[in-house]
């Protein structure tokens, strides 16, 4: 792997990343770090933040700064102490997530807050840092997470596929706007983690899955993925291979093309077409 893996990532430039107490948050964090960023975590877990702040600060300069990403008030503090303590932001990685909204017909408190934290969450930081990465004159970064499910649609948590679609309109809008703005000096990724063990799974598994990744896997895909210029990063597990995705993303696209209804792959009129289909 290219030692850089996006001219943003450079020894002394400043990395933000949200959600970074745990997960894919951290483990990109650590990453950054070792590569001499200098690096604030933000997160809601105030005890989660000291235990991840005294890791990394074995690594590099880290601060820490807690952090509600649905808050636009928050997010202004953020900026507002990481410009004092370490100054003008090159990397931002958009990674605070929750799930748990439910469907359609149901918790309209949860769809707020999934909406409020993954999506609004996302703009806040965007609307927030990425204004000023424009008007400088060096390289800048951005990472959006998102999801599998906000391009696949797997019925359940609606609310928390909703906010993933939308996270990728927005960094899809965001990566031309930029490129229109800056010419590829500052850019946008779309990070798309497969099946990984992080803290919103271990509250629902106590051991790993075999076929899960682990956080410190993502992250290495991220980098590998940012030194090629990857728009889309969509990472595999140990179950799932890009072939898989790329099937049941195709499928998915061909239900508007085909007319078939909505999410078909779970219809169980379609459940032999579809089987047959990624045996192809």
């Amino acid at each position: 792997m290219p030692s850089v893996p996006h001219p943003a990532i450079a020894e002394g430039n400043v990395a933000v990343v949200t959600g970074g107490a745990s997960g894919i948050g951290f483990a990109t964090a650590e990453r950054f770090a070792r590569a001499g960023l200098r690096v604030c975590i933000a997160d809601l877990d105030e005890e989660a933040l000291k235990v991840a702040a005294d890791h990394l600060s074995n690594v590099g300069e880290v601060i820490t700064q807690i952090t509600d990403v649905s808050d636009a008030g928050s997010m202004d503090q953020l900026a507002n102490a990481v410009a004092r303590r370490l100054g003008s932001v090159s990397v931002l990685m958009n990674n605070a997530g929750i799930g748990g909204g439910g469907d359609a017909l149901s918790n309209p408190e949860g769809w707020h807050r999934v909406l409020g934290v993954n999506l609004f969450g996302v703009m806040h930081g965007v609307q927030r840092f990425v204004p000023d990465m424009v008007a400088s004159d060096r390289p800048g970064l951005v990472i959006n997470t998102g999801s599998k499910q906000g391009i696949t649609q797997p019925p359940g948590d609606t609310a928390y596929n909703v906010s993933k679609s939308g996270i990728r309109s927005l960094t899809e809008g965001l990566s031309h706007t930029l490129m229109q703005q800056t010419e590829g000096r500052v850019t946008a990724h779309l990070l798309v983690p497969g099946f990984t063990y992080t803290g919103m799974m271990k509250r629902f598994l106590k051991e790993k899955p075999p076929s899960a990744w682990l956080p410190e896997q993502v992250a290495d895909f991220l980098f590998e993925s940012l030194a090629s210029g990857d728009f889309y990063i969509l990472c595999p597990d140990n179950d799932v291979t890009r072939e898989m995705d790329e099937k049941r993303i195709l499928w998915n696209t061909y239900d508007i093309i085909e007319n078939r209804p909505a999410l078909s792959r779970w219809n169980p009129a379609f459940e032999a077409e579809f089987e047959e289909f990624m045996k192809r």
